[in-house]
């Protein structure tokens, strides 16, 4: 092996070293197990994971341009608490990329993926009273919109903001008053997808995030 093909092997390696330290703390702190306020040193998460702390830094520079952690230089990085304004601004930027996965997907898919998609839908109808059951019917539809936009670049940019979208909006429901027009919303959305009509279908999708 020449040189140039040692050096770009070792920075493959590193890569997915980073990209593995930060699926683990993201799980972590996505699942709450790292709850706000908890304080993450990097010597402590290499010693746990048997690596250097080279990608532990790298990971957590990541998750804090996503908004999850803030990080102390020479001290210690601490996990963010979810406040109402980050809810808005979360739900807001999940409205804009699920109208534009939904313009791309709806556009480019076959007649049976809009078939598995409306079914994809049909069980948004029952997970209004129910937070969790929000976050999950609504992430199986958002990506498989996201899947079959045919566009690597907001693929990319979903995947790595999937983090802080389960994250943040995990505690969110659909205010009481308001389920009965969601729900149209949903049932309007579902037969967009349907006909194949990416415009209605985009609209719908930020009717459901408020955008």
């Amino acid at each position: 092996m020449n040189n140039n093909s040692s050096m770009t092997s070792v920075r493959e390696s590193k890569q997915l070293l980073a990209e593995e330290v930060f699926q683990h703390i993201g799980a972590q702190i996505v699942d709450g197990v790292l709850e706000p306020g908890y304080r993450i040193r990097d010597v402590d998460v290499a010693e746990e994971l048997h690596v250097s702390r080279t990608p532990v830094r790298e990971a957590l520079q990541r998750l804090e341009r996503l908004g999850l952690v803030t990080m102390y230089p020479s001290r210690y990085t601490e996990v963010t608490a979810v406040t109402p304004e980050t809810v808005e601004q979360t739900l807001e930027f999940a409205g804009y990329q699920a109208g534009i996965a939904a313009r791309m997907g709806v556009a480019r898919m076959s007649q049976e993926e809009r078939e598995s998609l409306a079914e994809l839908v049909e069980e948004m109808y029952t997970a209004l009273d129910d937070d969790v059951h929000i976050s999950n019917t609504r992430w199986a539809v958002f990506s498989f919109l996201s899947a079959r936009s045919r566009n690597l670049q907001h693929q990319v940019l979903i995947n790595d903001a999937s983090m802080a979208l389960f994250r943040n909006l995990r505690g969110w429901s659909v205010p009481e008053n308001d389920r009965e027009r969601m729900l149209q919303v949903y049932r309007s959305f579902h037969d967009a997808v349907l006909r194949g009509d990416a415009d209605d279908a985009e609209r719908q999708a930020r009717l459901m995030h408020y955008v």
